[in-house]
Formats: C-alpha cells, structure tokens, sequence
C-alpha cells in the first residue's frame, strides 16, 4: 500500500506542475481553438485508446488468471532482457497474451529488412527512386514481409507460451489451436499497422512511432510501482533513494533531448538570378547535419547482434553465458563497440554527400568557401565524420545506461529500462516528432507555439 501512495505522488506532482505551467495552459487553449488541430488530436487519442485497450483481450482458449504478474511467463521475461524489452514495446500485452501480443516489432523488421535490400538490390533501388509510386510499392512490399515474418514468429511464441505456462491453456495446444492462435496474431498486428496509417493520415504525429511510445509509456507506472516495491523490500531501501533515481531519470532524459536535437548548420548561399523583374536566389540557407543522424537504428542492429552468442549454448557454454548477462562487463563493452560501428555504417548509408552536393550544384547553391563538386563532397563528408563521433559515443553510453543502473544502483530491469536503450530514444525522438507537427499547426495559424524561445527541431 505504501508503494502506490508514493508511486500516486509523484504522478501526482508532476500533474501538479504541468497544471501550474502558465505557457502551457495558454498552448492547450490554441491547440482547442483550432477545430482541426482538436480534431487530429482527438482522433489520435481514440484510436490509441483502442489500441491499449486491444492489448488487454487475451487470445480465445487461453486462461488469462494465470498470466500477468507472477506467472512464470512474467519470471522468464524478468530473466530475459530480449523477451523483456519485447514485453515493454507492446504495452504488456506480450505478458498478456493478448491479441496485440506481438505489437508492431514484426512490422518494423520487415522495413528494416526492406531498407537493408534497398541498399543491396537494384530492384528495390530502382523503386526508392521512383517518387510516390515507388513508395507505395516499398510499403506493399514491407506488408507481405509482415505476414512472412509474423508466420515465423506467431507459433513460436504460442510454443513458448505453452512451454512457460501449459496450465493456461484450456483445451491444449493443439496444432488447430496454434493454427488460429497465429492468425489472431497475425490479423492484431495487421490492425496496429492499420491504426498506425490512420493515425499518421487523419490524426497527428507518426501512427506507428506513437504506437510503440505509448506501449513504452504505459509501462512506466507499473515499472515505478515495482521500483518502489523492491526498493522498501531489502534493508538500504529509502525514499531518498527514489528520488535519486527519478532525479538521475530527469537528467537523463535533458541530455538526451540536448543530443538529439543538436545539429551542425552548414551554410549554402545560392547564386542571384534575375528573370524580368524578378530576383531569385541569393539568400543564404542552411543544411542541418543531426550529430545524431542514424537515431534509434544502430542500437537496435547491435541489440539483434547480441543474441547470436545464445546459438551456441550448447557448443560452448562458457562463451555463451559470457553474453548472457546484460550487466556483464564483455557484454556491455562489445554492446558499445556494435553501437558506435552501427553508428557510421548507418549514417554512411542515410547521409549521401555527392547527392547533396549535386543538388546544391543543380540549383545554383554552394558553400562559401568550398569549390563546387568533389571539394564540396570531401567537405560534407569530413563533418559528418566528426559529429558522428560524439554521435556514435553518445549512443553507446545510452545503450549501456540501463545496464550500468542495474549493476550500481540496484534497479530493477524493467524500470531501468527507460534509463536508456531503444526504449529511452524512441520516447524522446516520437514526442520531439509530435510536438514540432502540433507547433507547426500553431504557427501557421499565427499562435505562439511550445517554447517560449526557439523552435521544437525533431528528426529531419
């Protein structure tokens, strides 16, 4: 009882605080002033309304009494760092087994796997090219690698289902059973998907980043209440200590937004041209290089990399159980290794200096100082080189910050999640995304808009 007053409190405070914020109160008025803002907002909360209550209706024949907390599926997912974070990213319905159970994470490989061959193919490179028509076709493409994956990944967590708790399941799990179990699996995840596209069309923000943020977000309570159980359980429990811990939290995620929005501005003037009585060009612009281009995706590449020792468990048991344990010192130092390697690959691969150099030059711009062509090439390329070193650093301490809460502060593993990691960069990337669509809705229609200074950046 004590651990949910103070878990209220905090939540309490933070309301109390948000109540208090005068430029906020004045920026949800403007935001109800503009009928179609309110209704993009309105009609994104609904449909995630039905998707967290979607996460909560268990699959037919399963008894959900025997899941949730304390069962032995939650025990292995405490043990499991994958299973975990698989559990975090779909709001807990993968403890639940819900109809939502596998999320959107079977959606997101496939894209990842469509971006990969986008890189490898030439079929699919010439489809990158192709404007609006080629996109479609990438996006029908990513479906039907959905439905492919998800056949793969749908019986196998039946399977493990079972395996954890058989007792659940009331009629057996029979291959009828994981036949149908696997396609209300496939046809939840194929409605987050569609909810995903509703969202990013008719309401605000990206449907399927706001998606996963809100499974994330959901969970936070839960993970506070457990903090907070675990914490007045043992003997050096205290309320200072909670505090600290949502202190060093705060803090984490101030550094976090400060790195993610940090940006180089390389300056490119464009040549003046008159036409009649009409001037163009001659102003100056800038092109943002994000120290932090390659966002969430190289954590997640290195994550997926850190399984593979696991295959081999039974071959050499001493090498796999060296990368077993998340908090363990060649675990974490070849985590980071993976992060700032994914790093460069990535962003060599999002960020290409002879496209931009050749835009710059079709349309008449340049560097000051910086010869048109190759020059302007070597150029863009020797400072991305540079900010992608502070980038890829900055990635690899997050990765390992839930870690290295688990190991020295004594935090529990589902709530030092949130201390870095996918979970942490996900969150702040979609409601940085959100907040610069809803400020851009303010401006145009001449409102101040989140801050009283400056501008939201977001992910370009």
């Amino acid at each position: 009882m004590k651990s949910y007053l103070i878990v209220g409190i905090v939540f309490l405070v933070i309301i109390a605080l948000l109540a208090a914020n005068k430029k906020l109160r004045e920026t949800l008025k403007n935001i109800y002033k503009i009928e179609e803002l309110r209704k993009r907002v309105g009609y994104t909360l609904l449909l995630l309304l039905v998707y967290r209550l979607g996460c909560f209706v268990v699959i037919p024949g399963i008894n959900p009494n025997l899941l949730g907390e304390g069962s032995a599926l939650a025990s292995q997912m405490d043990n499991n760092s994958l299973l975990g974070l698989l559990n975090v990213f779909s709001g807990g319905a993968f403890a639940n087994a819900a109809i939502f159970a596998l999320g959107v994470m079977p959606y997101i490989t496939a894209s990842i796997i469509i971006q990969l061959l986008g890189i490898m193919i030439p079929y699919f490179q010439k489809m990158q090219k192709e404007g609006e028509s080629g996109r479609r076709k990438m996006n029908q493409w990513t479906r039907f690698l959905t439905i492919g994956v998800l056949l793969l990944q749908g019986p196998t967590y039946v399977a493990n289902l079972y395996h954890q708790v058989p007792q659940a399941f009331v009629y057996g799990n029979s291959f009828m059973f994981t036949a149908y179990a696997t396609v209300i699996l496939i046809a939840g995840t194929m409605f987050i998907m569609w909810l995903g596209e509703k969202i990013t069309d008719k309401g605000i923000g990206n449907g399927v980043s706001l998606i996963i943020m809100i499974g994330i977000v959901a969970r936070l309570p839960h993970a506070l209440l457990a903090e907070v159980n675990a914490r007045f359980n043992t003997s050096n429990g205290s309320l200072i200590m909670i505090i600290v811990e949502l202190v060093l939290l705060f803090l984490v995620f101030m550094a976090t937004i400060a790195v993610v929005q940090a940006v180089r501005k390389v300056p490119v003037q464009y040549a003046k041209r008159i036409v009649g009585n009409k001037q163009y060009g001659g102003v100056r612009q800038y092109i943002p290089l994000k120290m932090n281009a390659a966002n969430v995706m190289p954590i997640i590449f290195a994550q997926a990399l850190m399984f593979i020792p696991m295959l081999f468990q039974k071959v050499a048991p001493g090498f796999a159980g060296a990368f077993a344990d998340m908090t363990g010192v060649w675990y974490n130092i070849t985590l980071a290794f993976l992060v700032i390697a994914f790093t460069y690959f990535y962003t060599a691969i999002i960020i290409n200096p002879q496209m931009m150099a050749d835009d710059m030059k079709r349309n008449g711009g340049f560097i000051p100082g910086v010869k048109p062509g190759k020059a302007t090439v070597t150029y863009i390329d020797n400072i991305m080189t540079r900010i992608t070193l502070p980038g890829s650093i900055f990635l690899a301490i997050v990765s390992i910050l839930p870690a290295l809460a688990m190991k020295f502060l004594n935090i529990q593993q589902s709530f030092a999640y949130f201390y870095g990691g996918t979970s942490l960069l996900i969150m702040v990337g979609v409601v940085l995304d959100t907040l610069k669509q809803i400020e851009s809705h303010l401006l145009m229609r001449h409102y101040d808009g989140l801050m009283k200074t400056g501008r939201i950046q977001g992910r370009y």
